[in-house]
């Protein structure tokens, strides 16, 4: 008897010093997690302020590359996020004949192009929405005294604060109009963004930004003014012969002073294919072999109804296997990687119970 009770004393000190080993751990590990964490609420700041490379349901990245998540972007809207890899495959199926069946508005079990130019419309409206939603935090990280509008220096003061610069001393510098010393990386992306800013500025010019010009600075697809100016930045970017359009073998190109550039643009026939047929097939309206500014600032507006629908004929076409110019739920399962980034394995014997 008393043996046992020896051993169970034993037992019960060796699980409270287990315990507190483990205690112990967790507190250390701790302060690294914290610090991850400052980390990310850094470059949080930064991404809010700065103008983001890409842009959900607009066509062209503001370098001028593909968006490869379009097709998904203008199909799932702010539902793509429930189609991530690890996803279960039966709930995914699933979700997507939800949507298979939104879009599908007189429910005769098909998509037609109009039924999916209407699609495309109202998710790109929603992507549209949901960055002004997101830009009214934005707006309130730079305009501190919150009177309603932010001054170039104002935005310059946040900026270089979230690349490591003292904000005090920057903002005391630029109030006594002393140099700052910033590197060359950092001032080539101010002289950008002081451009992008002027162009943000509607007239009459003050150069103080409300949170709707603040809304175009960021997102220039909300402003008519700032989509020609992002046209006009990629235009000059890809343009090889200074006559401010671009020819096929221009568009196919990757923009100048890339590595991919001088390494890979011969070699990369996906490329090649996908911009070639992006050309010829949606950005180029007359067929003339030239894409003018015009044509291309059309292709790229996210509310162009003529342009939703040629992406809605695209889109069928790429998965309309019985070629009847209409999406079928087996189609739409068959090429899920293609409107969700996904692939769902048995997608013709499970289309029907997932109706």
């Amino acid at each position: 008897m008393a043996s046992r009770q020896a051993s169970s004393c034993r037992r019960a000190a060796r699980c409270l010093w287990l315990l507190g080993v483990l205690l112990l751990m967790d507190a250390s590990a701790r302060p690294a997690n914290h610090s991850s964490m400052r980390e990310r609420a850094g470059n949080r700041e930064e991404n809010e302020i700065l103008p983001p490379d890409h842009l959900n349901g607009v066509k062209l990245e503001m370098d001028g590359h593909l968006n490869k998540d379009f097709h998904q972007e203008v199909f799932l809207g702010k539902d793509m996020d429930g189609f991530e890899e690890d996803a279960e495959p039966r709930k995914s199926r699933r979700k997507l004949m939800v949507i298979f069946s939104k879009v599908d508005v007189n429910t005769d079990r098909r998509i037609s192009a109009k039924e999916m130019q209407h699609w495309i419309m109202a998710k790109s409206a929603e992507h549209l929405q949901e960055a002004v939603e997101e830009n009214k935090a934005h707006f309130r990280a730079v305009d501190p005294d919150g009177d309603g509008r932010v001054s170039w220096d104002e935005y310059k003061v946040k900026f270089l604060a979230s690349k490591g610069h003292n904000e005090k001393e920057v903002a005391e510098k630029i109030k006594n109009h002393e140099e700052l010393k910033v590197d060359e990386e950092t001032q080539e992306v101010l002289e950008n963004l002081k451009d992008r800013w002027y162009q943000a500025d509607n007239p009459p010019s003050d150069l103080l930004l409300t949170e709707d010009e603040f809304l175009s600075f960021l997102h220039p697809e909300h402003s008519r003014g700032m989509l020609k100016f992002m046209v006009k930045e990629i235009v000059r970017d890809l343009d090889q012969d200074g006559d401010k359009r671009l020819s096929l073998s221009e568009f196919i190109s990757l923009p100048v002073g890339t590595v991919e550039n001088q390494q890979g643009q011969d070699v990369d026939d996906s490329w090649v294919k996908e911009r070639k047929r992006e050309f010829e097939d949606l950005i180029d309206a007359d067929h003339d072999g030239i894409v003018t500014m015009e044509e291309l600032e059309e292709y790229m507006d996210p509310m162009n109804e003529y342009s939703a629908l040629n992406e809605a004929k695209q889109m069928i076409a790429i998965a309309d296997e019985n070629q009847n110019q209409h999406l079928e739920p087996e189609e739409v399962l068959k090429y899920s990687e293609f409107f969700t980034g996904s692939k769902l394995v048995d997608y013709a014997r499970n289309v029907h119970e997932e109706f």
